[in-house]
């Protein structure tokens, strides 16, 4: 899939929602992609609209969105996105523009940067990549969930990088291409620290709070540390807590992160919260949900987002919450964005 960051100048980098129309795939395994969509210019449309609720509600600072695009078709379907974005962000060229190098970041007006997740589009091919960077694409994660030509994901952790994987990788980092390890297997990120490639994780929580293959064990948030990459905490009920969805229990991810990975290291990466509401409406059962959350959905009462967290105009209850935890000043300035503006201004192509 391709997807958007997008930003005012990057100073913050909260991802979000997918869009709509995708095909109701593996949702009964994964219902963080039911309901999920794959046209290219939706990141721009939804970055818009956040942008504006955030500030109609008081959410001032909010400035960076994620938006999943999967492709169902692969490199066709992946071009088709890369497309219509190209349109989109021409048609709104008065309040975005495309990040495509490191100048790009102080940009006036809502900055977007194309990144993919699975690269089911390379069709198995390392040098298909070529195409997809000449499009923008600046951050890869090689799978979601599942094992593909490159690489493992968290369904099976025993498989890591293939062969083809090791090329890839490689060409990112001749490239300031950044290698995104969420969803990663735990041999992937293995093989993946044995590369000389700038790493992250855009979405995932910390496995000591809550245990789950998609958040982290502390080997990982170590490992992360070690090569300065930043971890966004994801905002979503079945990674935070299910059993606590509450802000103050991300919060809680927060805090573990920092105690374990330094401030430095530590970001948001919150998900799907644009659309939790309809999110929830569409979730199915998934075989690791705890019985109290499957119960719940049966009865059409689960959360799929967090009880004080389901929008963009919600960030400033963040904001207040990590400062009664006493992050101030440049912490909290490093957790909210600064971090993450670090890492892109380092990495990205000149």
């Amino acid at each position: 899939m391709l997807r958007a960051i997008c930003g005012d100048s990057f100073e913050s980098f909260h991802p979000v929602s997918p869009c709509r129309d995708e095909p109701r795939r593996r949702a009964q395994r994964s219902p963080a992609r039911a309901g999920a969509a794959g046209r290219g210019g939706e990141p721009v449309r939804l970055a818009l609209a956040a942008e504006a609720r955030g500030r109609r509600r008081r959410a001032p600072g909010l400035s960076a969105l994620r938006c999943h695009c999967p492709p169902e078709e692969a490199r066709g379907r992946a071009l088709e996105q890369a497309r219509e974005f190209a349109r989109a962000i021409k048609e709104n060229g008065d309040r975005v523009y495309q990040v495509r190098s490191v100048g790009d970041l102080g940009g006036e007006g809502l900055g977007l940067m194309l990144s993919m997740e699975g690269v089911e589009a390379l069709e198995g091919d390392p040098a298909a990549f070529d195409e997809f960077y000449e499009l923008g694409v600046r951050m890869v994660g090689l799978t979601w969930n599942y094992v593909n030509d490159f690489a493992g994901g968290i369904e099976d952790q025993t498989r890591g990088l293939t062969d083809k994987g090791r090329v890839l990788v490689g060409t990112f980092a001749e490239r300031g291409v950044i290698l995104d390890l969420a969803h990663a297997s735990d041999q992937t990120w293995r093989d993946a620290l044995e590369l000389d490639v700038r790493i992250v994780v855009t979405h995932a929580g910390c496995r000591a709070i809550r245990e789950h293959p998609r958040n982290l064990a502390d080997w990982q948030l170590e490992a992360l540390a070690e090569r300065d990459g930043v971890l966004g905490l994801m905002g979503l009920a079945l990674v935070v807590d299910p059993d606590k969805p509450t802000l103050d229990r991300y919060v809680d991810h927060v805090d573990y992160a920092v105690s374990t990975m330094g401030v430095e290291h530590v970001g948001l990466g919150a998900d799907f919260i644009d659309q939790v509401g309809e999110t929830e409406r569409e979730l199915g059962v998934a075989e690791d949900m705890p019985p109290a959350m499957v119960e719940a959905l049966e009865a059409g009462k689960t959360r799929f987002g967090l009880e004080d967290f389901t929008g963009p105009e919600h960030y400033s209850r963040l904001v207040e919450r990590l400062s009664a935890r006493g992050y101030e000043g440049r912490r909290l300035y490093d957790v909210l964005g600064g971090n993450w503006l670090r890492v892109f201004r380092k990495e990205l192509p000149a």
